[in-house]
């Protein structure tokens, strides 16, 4: 006869579909809460993020300022804007609900033809940022090294650590130049598989010399040359060594000389047969219609793109002799369309705050500690560099407090309160600090 265990019982009625479910949802209730990090890949959780620089719309919230009021010289942007043919052609465009030509063939037609090389090594990009990381995907395992030469852009570690590749810094040499030797030695030592090159560099502005790019290039490591800059000096560029280096790739933009900057578009040249790996790897789509629309439109009027140069090239050094006669301030030549300068006696981030708040001009101030004490300025408009002279000459009159004066006021303030704190624990009494 069927028996059952002690203090057990029958159910009175087999149990509904419904309790049924319940009953599984209750014994399927995790231990432990999921989240969503748990899927991302490790090494993302340790990434620190790029700071970009804002647009007016926030600094125009921020400052309290009318967008019209604020002079931005801090991001390399160029003042005088495109061609009008880009605003033009960008009006007109009669396909923006088509997708893009994934192969961006009337844009590089246009680079083929003006820099006379073989449109083959050439690929478009939506920034050369992209081509950047498009580089480090195709190139690096995880684990792979790359080696940088600070102080000098910040995308190539900040891609290096998305891809989890791996830093081998070569710092820069007195003046800015790179060392060389410390790459070759680098490259011995740890084996890396790319490095990079930035001529004029950012942020200082130096260029390197044809024999140094090609000491570097004899190296056993893919060398990616960045000519971001390259039009404000009187330099050649070197996409044509591509032809002839099959380590070398060559990096361009139009966000400075052709101020494309809001509509990202960079283009690089790059070995043949290195490219069509890369072409299958990239993005199909990955610019837009009116981004090869207002690059081809910009190269229509080269003639106005000249102009710019010129006038930005004389402004600099403009620029530059006037911030050689602030007594605190040490410029250094530029090759660029921006000049760094070291701060002396007085707190650069200080001078940086200062100028944004007071007058509503954005410079540049790194937090890395290389650069700590250096602001970096951009070439604006001869109106922009008059009053970037005055609000500096104003802080100079004012003495080195002024600059730092709300730090210093706020540092003497913790001393007093730690002073204050100090006595009156001796006394017994700390709410008096509440009066």
């Amino acid at each position: 006869m069927f028996s059952l265990p002690a203090g057990r019982c029958l159910p009175t009625a087999a149990p509904t579909s419904t309790s049924r479910s319940r009953v599984v949802m209750q014994t399927a209730t995790p231990t432990t809460q999921m989240t969503s990090t748990q899927f991302l890949r490790p090494h993302l959780l340790k990434l620190a993020p790029y700071t970009p620089i804002e647009p007016f719309e926030i600094l125009s919230q921020r400052y309290g300022r009318a967008p019209q009021d604020i002079i931005k010289l801090d991001a390399n942007e160029n003042p005088y804007g495109p061609p009008p043919e880009v605003v033009k052609a960008l009006a007109e465009m009669p396909f923006p609900h088509i997708y893009p030509d994934p192969e961006t063939r009337r844009l590089r037609r246009a680079l083929a033809d003006m820099h006379n090389i073989n449109i083959d090594h050439l690929l478009v990009g939506c920034g050369a940022d992209e081509l950047i990381d498009l580089l480090m995907r195709c190139v690096l395992e995880p684990g792979d090294k790359i080696i940088d030469c600070p102080p000098t852009f910040t995308m190539y570690v900040f891609d290096a650590d998305v891809n989890d590749a791996r830093v081998v810094t070569v710092p820069r040499k007195e003046g800015f130049k790179v060392d060389i030797e410390g790459i070759r030695k680098a490259v011995e030592e740890h084996k890396p598989k790319m490095v990079f090159l930035t001529s004029p560099n950012n942020p200082d502005g130096s260029m390197m010399t044809d024999e140094e790019i090609k000491a570097v290039l004899e190296l056993p490591v893919l060398v990616v040359l960045d000519e971001a800059y390259i039009e404000f000096s009187d330099v050649p560029s070197k996409l044509h060594w591509v032809g002839t280096h099959p380590n070398l790739v060559v990096l361009r933009t139009f966000s400075k000389s052709a101020a494309l900057a809001g509509l990202r578009v960079g283009y690089g040249a790059f070995p043949l047969d290195m490219a069509q790996y890369l072409w299958r790897a990239k993005q199909p789509y990955n610019v837009s219609v009116a981004a090869e629309t207002a690059a081809c439109a910009a190269l229509t009027n080269m003639g106005y793109l000249d102009e710019v140069r010129n006038k930005l090239v004389g402004e600099r050094e403009r620029l530059l002799a006037g911030l050689r006669a602030i007594p605190w301030l040490e410029p250094y030549p530029s090759h660029s369309n921006f000049i760094l300068a070291k701060v002396h006696g007085r707190d650069a981030k200080g001078v940086k705050e200062a100028l944004a708040k007071d007058h509503g001009i954005m410079v540049r101030h790194y937090a890395k500690k290389e650069l700590s004490g250096y602001i970096r300025v951009s070439v604006g408009r001869p109106e922009h560099t008059d009053k970037l002279l005055a609000a500096l000459a104003a802080m100079h009159e004012a003495g080195p407090a002024y600059p730092a004066l709300a730090a210093a006021a706020v540092a003497a303030a913790a001393v007093r309160m730690r002073g204050c704190i100090g006595a009156l624990a001796a006394q017994g009494d700390p709410g008096d600090l509440m009066g």
